[in-house]
Formats: structure tokens, C-alpha cells, sequence
């Protein structure tokens, strides 16, 4: 098990798919989800995870997270123990680049060196649910840095209106 941080943003426009270097097709869905923890199943291109969350800190920002893949057989039998709301959405892996403390050979004023590899999961939401866009970037800890692209929107991270086990109770279409 280990802490999962990140940030939560909206997204502007669509932008960011120039910049994609993957995309993906993900059906999830929740065994179960209380008290800010979640036992989530996903299934993917040829890829099944089942994966169990707890609550957040006081930020929202961190949080233990324990993955497990398991088979797709395995995952299309858990989605039958899912309560009410599957999510459906697109997800594009889009390259994000943090600033390092020492320089390197490659970096320039208008772009510092990348610094690991950091990306933004852009989920662009199906169903019930279109319209909304979200990107997240998983970081080191709370106070590491990055740069926030354009097409970045106001940040959501720890409103729990944009987490994926209220919007699968609370479709997005709903909001309005």
C-alpha cells in the first residue's frame, strides 16, 4: 500500500489532446463506498484492476491506495457485486513537466528540465456524465511543483463533488 497524491483540476477546452500520447477506453465501478473509502473495480484496453482507496487527509490531496490487477474474467464477475452508477469515460495520458532544483543540458527559460515522469490523466466523461472533463497529476508530495498548461481549469482537488464514487451516484447531468 502506498499514499496517492494528487491534484485535481477542471479542464478549459480541449487542447490537451494535441499533446496525448495515450488515450484509453475505462469502465469502472464501486463494490463499495463510505466514509471516504472506496473498493473500486476498472477495466481497461486488456488490463483489470481492482483497487481499494481510503479516506483522504484534511486537503483532500493524499490517501492510501492499494491495486491489485487481476484477470478480466475476474473483474467482469466483480462488476456484478457493483452498486448503482458504472462510470464510463476516455482517459488521455498527457506528458506534464515539473522544475528541477539542478539544471540540465536540456532545460530553457520558457521550459525546465522534466523532473521524473509526471503526467496528466485527462478524463473526459460518458453518459450520464458528458460534459465533464477533469484532469488529475499524481505528484511525489504535496509540495511538489509543475507546470500548469493552458488548458488547466480551476482546481478541484478535495471537493468531493469531482470524485469518481459521487459522480457515480450523482451524474454530472444532474448538477444543472
Amino acid at each position: 500500500m502506498h499514499i496517492e497524491t494528487e491534484r485535481k483540476f477542471l479542464v478549459r477546452d480541449d487542447s490537451y489532446k494535441a499533446s496525448a500520447i495515450r488515450c484509453h477506453r475505462l469502465t469502472q465501478g464501486y463494490i463499495c463506498r463510505g466514509s471516504g473509502r472506496t473498493v473500486r473495480v476498472r477495466l481497461w484496453d486488456d488490463r483489470a484492476v481492482l483497487t481499494v482507496k481510503g479516506p483522504g487527509n484534511a486537503g483532500g490531496m493524499s490517501r492510501y491506495e492499494w491495486e491489485k490487477e487481476i484477470s478480466d474474467s475476474d473483474a467482469k464477475d466483480l462488476f456484478l457485486l457493483c452498486q448503482d452508477g458504472i462510470i464510463d469515460k476516455t482517459r488521455y495520458i498527457v506528458p506534464a513537466y515539473s522544475p528541477c532544483s539542478v539544471p540540465s543540458d536540456g532545460e530553457t527559460p520558457d521550459r525546465p528540465a522534466a523532473c521524473g515522469e509526471r503526467f496528466f490523466e485527462v478524463d473526459e466523461f460518458h453518459g450520464e456524465n458528458a460534459g465533464l472533463v477533469i484532469a488529475e497529476i499524481e505528484l511525489g508530495s504535496e509540495t511538489e511543483s509543475f507546470d500548469r498548461p493552458d488548458w488547466l481549469g480551476e482546481e478541484v482537488t478535495g471537493d468531493p463533488r469531482y470524485y469518481n464514487s459521487y459522480i457515480s451516484l450523482h451524474p454530472f447531468s444532474s448538477w444543472r
